[in-house]
């Protein structure tokens, strides 16, 4: 193709370079818009003439785009060099990113763009486009991808109606309006794949029960069979892979990298998907048990290979661009200010007339390691609540960077202290860290992972961690939770809450066991003594 500044004079049928003459770039010159050229006093113009072995951009750009287009595709007509690829229904992209890239390295005019493999399409969305760069590309360049092309075409695959089961786990004080706010999300998750939620079981959190609520979904026609436990599965030991191999099924991965949907459990029964679900998908936000979901109902099978190879894309946490169901709720700031309130006020009444938080491990008094800990977290700013022997805790304290506030009633118990410390949270805080004082072992890193969970916009607003199992301290709360904390009488602090909203928890599994280490008795604290001395 020869391009370049060109007399108008025997120019009929060359293509316009740049729009001249009210004639627009691209355009085709016939001998009457020559004419009419010359007439307005011009008489050379940007010219492209294409030479034996062109094929004019719209040609090149349609028949690269056919050769591309497999199943569920409809190619749209080409213009101005490009040809566009539309889904003919909802479903998935699945492409081969090595076709895509032998396709764009075969010459400087021929691109292709596409969606990311296995995106989610709408009817009638844009899924690739092919654009000629110049006006021509040569004829050996198109006819080399129209050959890479047809060995590994584009597919919309579309979504096909699915019956899924989903069983339910619940332990003892589990609220059943959790268990309907988790029905009604998981139907609006199928629904938006085209499929239904045709049967519900709600059992206790046990191996039996749950094997049992597998098993019988293998007379009902069901397809997929769901299982959100009320406790996160952390091990194939753990009680929902124990209860998949019960019924008579096979665990086939256990975790996956995708976040949120670290926890999910890809299993089989009857030839059947049976997937563990994430505790996250409790959130209408996108999260991995939709990666899984999507292709199920997209006629694809996922193995172990396909969920350890969604890691790049997997991170899901901070992309706002990605499609999502979402509920109605405020996001929460980037960076929430996150207040720590440190309970110090206590009477130690197990300790046999001692102070418990004066007493020295090491070389600082026991309130002294938690408070470092929790100074050199990432915490916004740190409160502590001082009753019981006042002065002296606070001058075991000196030096930190610490707010005081004292609670006259300490002796009516923890509720009272907290209460205390929260009347001293700044207004724009959007949480507290609940930290009690006896908690030695504690560390920054610990802290800091609490903190990084944190996401009411995803229903994580109670943040606790866990270690095998069991639930330990600090507990972090948003500030929607304060006026329920104001509420709470005695000694129980923030577990009443904590225990009155399991839709909002989100626990945390931690890497020791500093989370449940605290000091209530003599005892205790000489084995706290003992392992110290030993690290």
């Amino acid at each position: 193709m020869k391009f370049g500044l060109m007399p108008l004079e025997g120019a009929a049928g060359a293509i316009l370079g740049h729009g001249i003459g009210g004639l627009k770039k691209g355009h085709r010159l016939k001998a009457t818009d020559i004419a009419g050229l010359k007439a307005a006093g011009i008489h050379e113009a940007m010219l492209a003439v294409l030479e034996e072995g062109d094929i004019h951009e719209d040609d090149a750009a349609r028949r690269i785009a056919t050769a591309l287009a497999g199943e569920g595709i409809d190619v749209a007509a080409p213009h101005t060099g490009r040809c566009n690829l539309h889904a003919r229904a909802a479903g998935l992209v699945r492409l081969d990113p090595a076709t895509i890239d032998r396709i764009n390295t075969l010459h400087e005019s021929i691109t292709l763009a596409t969606l990311r493999p296995f995106d989610a399409l709408t009817r009638g969305q844009m899924l690739a486009t092919v654009k000629i760069i110049p006006f021509a590309s040569p004829d050996w360049a198109v006819a080399s991808a129209e050959e890479i092309a047809r060995k590994s075409r584009l597919a919309a695959l579309a979504f096909t109606p699915r019956r899924v089961a989903l069983v339910s786990t619940e332990t003892p004080g589990f609220r059943q309006s959790l268990h309907d706010k988790t029905r009604t999300v998981i139907e609006r998750r199928l629904a938006a794949l085209g499929s239904v939620l045709a049967s519900e079981a709600r059992v206790p959190h046990e191996t039996a029960a749950i094997a049992t609520a597998i098993t019988a979904t293998r007379t009902t026609g069901i397809d997929i069979v769901l299982v959100m436990a009320a406790s996160a599965t952390t091990d194939r030991a753990d009680t929902v892979p124990l209860a998949i191999e019960g019924a008579g099924g096979e665990v086939l991965h256990v975790g996956m990298p995708v976040d949120p949907g670290n926890l999910l459990v890809l299993g089989a029964f009857d030839d059947r998907p049976v997937i563990g679900v994430p505790g996250c998908a409790r959130s209408p936000k996108l999260n991995g048990l939709d990666f899984v979901l999507q292709r199920l109902c997209a006629g694809v099978p996922v193995t172990p290979r396909d969920i350890q190879a969604m890691g790049v894309g997997g991170l899901l946490q901070e992309i706002a661009s990605r499609p999502q169901l979402r509920e109605t709720r405020e996001p929460a700031p980037a960076q929430a200010r996150v207040t720590a309130v440190l309970l110090a006020a206590g009477r130690s009444t197990r300790m046999q007339g001692h102070n418990k938080l004066l007493m020295k491990l090491g070389t600082a008094p026991l309130v002294v390691h938690a408070a470092r800990a929790i100074s050199e977290s990432k915490v916004t700013d740190v409160i502590a609540v001082t009753g019981h022997d006042r002065d002296a805790v606070e001058a075991a304290l000196a030096g930190h960077d610490i707010t005081f506030v004292h609670n006259p009633a300490f002796a009516t118990g923890m509720a009272s202290s907290l209460k205390t410390g929260l009347a001293a949270v700044p207004g724009d805080a959007g949480a507290v860290l609940v930290c009690l004082a006896d908690m030695p072992a504690l560390r920054p890193d610990d802290i800091n992972r609490l903190l990084a969970a944190f996401d009411p916009a995803a229903g994580r607003e109670i943040i606790v961690p866990v270690f095998s199992g069991k639930r330990g301290n600090p507990v972090l709360l948003a500030r929607r939770f304060f006026p329920e904390i104001l509420r709470c009488e005695g000694d129980t602090g923030a577990r009443q809450v904590v225990a009155a909203n399991p839709d909002a928890v989100f626990e945390v599994e931690m890497e020791t066991a500093s989370i449940l280490a605290d000091a209530d008795t003599p005892a205790a604290f000489e084995a706290l003594k003992a392992e110290r001395d030993q690290a």
